[in-house]
């Protein structure tokens, strides 16, 4: 029988089974080998941890600091607003005390007669006046009436004259009322008073007083060519205010009101009150006597809206 060579499987063998060994230890050894990079190790880790929270908080109180400015510049923005409007509130009731200054005048009135050495008087002492308040006529032992020199005087010097009637000591009942103002307007036309001038009824407070009266006296001056005035102490809860308002809504409406409430200090012309009268609330609260009985010159001190030029001589 015939041998057949090896030599084929060992080619075989060193061809196939050699490499494939080696391919077998070679991947063995690769699982084996410890990798070169090394993992981060626990210290590592909580060291990034700790740097994130620091830049977390960091971030936070840069935020709140942020929140905090933002809230600080509100707060004045909003302070500079506030400031700013009451500035210009300031401003707004500086100018309408201005204008309300600019359409008040001061002027006297007095019972004594009026000639030169008179008007000197109350120039140098008190200022020049706009408005002179006189009576109609002279009652005994009160007051002086007014005549032509007076007027012509005044006149010359640009004082206009508020016509006073003061010739009764009781104010009570309509027909009263009606024969007072026929007398007033007598005396106002014997003095050549124009039409259109107020005449002004004195009732004193310690007159007893009635809205008949009150009515009287409106129907039968406004009936007439003159204009309705009453003068008198209208404090509230007075019986004059009270007599006042219980007339009828026209006479309320459409009467002149020159009150001596509430009474002040005499002054100057320059350093005269604020126009703050009391008076009949529907009434045209025209005039205001703040002080009565001036040491010097012998006056009462008032002041006066400027609508009074339309009732005055």
């Amino acid at each position: 029988m015939n041998r057949k060579p090896i030599f084929p499987i060992a080619v075989v063998i060193t061809i196939v089974v050699i490499p494939f060994i080696h391919y077998l230890f070679s991947d063995q050894n690769e699982l084996q080998t410890p990798s070169t990079e090394q993992p981060v190790s626990n210290q590592e880790q909580n060291l990034n941890q700790s740097n994130n929270q620091d830049e977390q908080e960091q971030s936070g109180e840069q935020q709140n600091q942020e929140e905090q400015q933002g809230q600080a510049e509100g707060e004045n923005n909003q302070q500079g607003t506030d400031e700013q409007r009451d500035d210009q509130q300031s401003n707004q009731e500086q100018q309408q005390n201005q204008q309300q200054d600019d359409q008040i005048v001061w002027g006297v009135d007095s019972a004594s007669y009026t000639d030169q050495s008179m008007y000197e008087c109350v120039k140098e002492n008190f200022g020049q006046p706009s408005v002179w308040g006189r009576y109609l006529g002279t009652k005994e032992d009160v007051s002086i009436g007014l005549d032509q020199a007076e007027v012509e005087l005044l006149h010359e010097n640009d004082v206009r004259i508020l016509v006073i009637y003061n010739h009764f000591n009781d104010a009570r009942g309509y027909e009263r009322g009606i024969e007072e103002a026929e007398r007033a307007i007598n005396m106002a036309s014997e003095l050549g008073i124009p039409n259109g001038v107020g005449l002004f009824a004195d009732i004193e407070p310690s007159y007893p007083v009635d809205h008949e009266f009150i009515q009287g006296w409106y129907d039968t001056i406004e009936s007439s060519n003159y204009q309705v005035g009453l003068y008198g102490v209208f404090d509230e809860g007075s019986e004059l205010v009270s007599a006042y308002n219980a007339t009828n809504q026209e006479a309320q409406e459409n009467t002149v009101v020159w009150t001596a409430y509430p009474q002040k200090e005499i002054t100057t012309k320059e350093n005269a009150p604020s126009y703050a009268p009391q008076g009949p609330d529907a009434s045209l609260l025209y005039g205001w006597q703040y002080a009565i009985e001036s040491e010097k010159c012998n006056i009462d001190t008032n002041l006066f809206q400027q609508e009074i030029n339309e009732y005055l001589w």
